[in-house]
């Protein structure tokens, strides 16, 4: 049963769907505020990266490791960038895409890990 909930038919949608919510929390003027126990902004940007990273490397197992974490960088990036349109009332942050990055290379490695104990927990 839990197999069949980390098929990448199935989380490649859900992947989508996390990041276009990432998308419209971070360009949000006044987004509503998690309750993530006060531990702060880049908590949540962790939190958020770290996620997508690891849905994204499970919905598509056979790419190889540096494509979703060099593009997910690009498009934590990109957030920060467009988070400069005044517009917006946002503030972009160095220090945002940084925790981004963290959570990514972070979430590629727990990904890796449960790729790596899958492929191993078949063959025996």
């Amino acid at each position: 049963m839990f197999e069949a909930l980390l098929a990448p038919r199935l989380l490649r949608p859900l992947f989508w769907l996390f990041a276009a919510f990432s998308l419209v929390m971070a360009l949000l003027p006044a987004p509503p505020s998690l309750t993530t126990y006060n531990l702060g902004d880049k908590f949540e940007h962790m939190l958020a990266f770290s996620v997508l990273t690891l849905v994204a490397r499970l919905a598509w197992p056979g790419t190889r490791i540096w494509i979703p974490v060099l593009l997910l960088s690009l498009y934590g990036a990109l957030i920060e960038l467009l988070q400069t349109i005044p517009a917006l009332h946002r503030d972009a942050d160095l220090r945002d895409w940084l925790a981004d990055s963290v959570a990514i290379a972070l979430g590629a490695l727990i990904a890796q890990l449960l790729i790596y104990f899958r492929a191993n927990r078949d063959t025996t």
